[in-house]
């Protein structure tokens, strides 16, 4: 079945939003090699635009990360410039590895030797691909910044609003809270109304050599999944082993180091007591690693520090409401209800039932609460609140 693009140009406004032709619309499309925003820039090329392929070497590409599924692998690079020769479009590849290292790499590695749970994705799109990547294209005279990302961007009355993709399997909107308004007034998601087996389709129609490339699974630089190995790495000797403690104050064993453990956990303590445990804390300076059973997971609330507002009227006229919202912890969780509030002037989110297993350093993204797809933005959790008391006393 071939998909048939639609149109982009109505005689008054093209179909990025500008009010003049798509030749004369400069477009810089961010390119990572993969089949999404190969589709991007092949239909934007298709539709008439003047578009340009940007790809950024991130991370030291040799063997270590070359296989399938890895994102940023050795591969990627090759890849870009193949669909940007075959569809006719300038390419240039940025070395941006310092800047990956210091803002991404770097920040991951002291989160998580501070007992938090980082999210490296998201730091990059708010860093190197959403301010430096942007600042280029501009640069380059772009009218506009185009991605891959699953995600739809509309014009409201008070500005651009940021909305779930249509296709709620793929919606990539909790990577993308921390994007600016300012940011989101440059960016634009040609896929965001599309599902992903359509797009795999137009790849196929544009012959496009990455037509059957697998989607990357991995976080660049941590290609097995392996956090702890890659703090090591950064960070020599970061392994320090300290005490396995029960809530109620019993050391079951030792831990040969924080960067192992996780909110949530329950395999791998190396401890047992008969019940089933879980990690429900972590306490980094003091190498402590507290353990419980599940209920002790329960969290009734969560302070928020980054936090980036997309919503109407100003985040504190929201929070001194009690404004509703819906929060979701964790990519693969759906959206729960709860209010937004203030404790000692830090953002904070009651949840109506207590969530499970947060961990601090972990995205809570807002969503409106009235049924709509719009993103009212969110915030990195500064400190899970318990509905435990044991756990606020250990």
């Amino acid at each position: 079945m071939t998909y048939k693009l639609p149109p982009a140009w109505d005689g008054r406004v093209n179909s990025l939003g500008f009010a003049k032709p798509p030749a004369e619309t400069r477009v810089v499309a961010a390119m990572s090699g993969g089949v999404d925003s190969s589709v991007v820039a092949a239909m934007l090329k298709a539709q008439g635009y003047d578009v340009i392929g940007i790809t950024l070497q991130l991370y030291d590409h040799g063997a270590a990360i070359e296989k399938k599924g890895a994102c940023c692998a050795g591969q990627d690079i090759h890849d870009a410039r193949n669909v940007s020769d075959q569809i006719g479009i300038p390419h240039y590849v940025l070395d941006y590895e310092s800047k990956f290292r210091e803002q991404v790499m770097e920040d991951f590695a002291d989160t998580y030797l501070a007992g938090s749970t980082p999210i490296p994705c998201i730091r990059c799109n708010q860093t190197v691909k959403f301010s430096d990547l942007l600042k280029t294209a501009r640069d380059l005279g772009a009218d506009c910044l185009a991605t891959g990302h699953y995600i739809r961007r509309t014009d409201g009355d008070d500005g651009p609003e940021l909305h779930r993709a249509a296709d709620a399997s793929r919606d990539q909107s909790y990577f993308l809270f921390a994007t600016t308004a300012e940011q989101l007034d440059y960016l634009r998601f040609p896929l965001g109304d599309l599902p992903k087996t359509q797009v795999r389709e137009l790849a196929d129609q544009f012959n496009l050599p990455v037509a059957s490339k697998p989607d990357s699974q991995d976080i660049c630089f941590v290609p097995e999944g392996s956090y702890a190995t890659v703090v090591e790495k950064l960070r020599p000797g970061a392994g320090r082993g300290g005490d396995i403690e029960h809530l109620d104050g019993r050391v079951l064993g030792q831990h040969n180091g924080v960067i192992h453990y996780t909110i949530g956990q329950r395999r791998g303590l190396g401890v047992a007591t008969g019940d089933p445990l879980y990690v429900v804390k972590i306490d980094a300076p003091n190498r402590r690693v507290i353990v419980g059973p599940r209920e002790a997971l329960m969290t009734s609330g969560l302070l928020l520090e980054e936090l980036n507002w997309l919503g109407e009227g100003s985040l504190q006229a929201a929070a001194d409401a009690g404004m509703p919202v819906l929060v979701r912890v964790r990519s693969t969780r759906p959206p729960v209800p709860a209010r937004l509030g203030w404790s000692d002037g830090v953002p904070v989110i009651w949840f109506d039932n207590p969530e499970e297993g947060v961990a601090r350093g972990q995205a809570a993204v807002l969503y409106d609460a009235e049924g709509s797809t719009r993103i009212l933005g969110g915030g990195f959790i500064l400190k899970p609140i318990p509905a435990d008391e044991r756990v606020v006393a250990a």
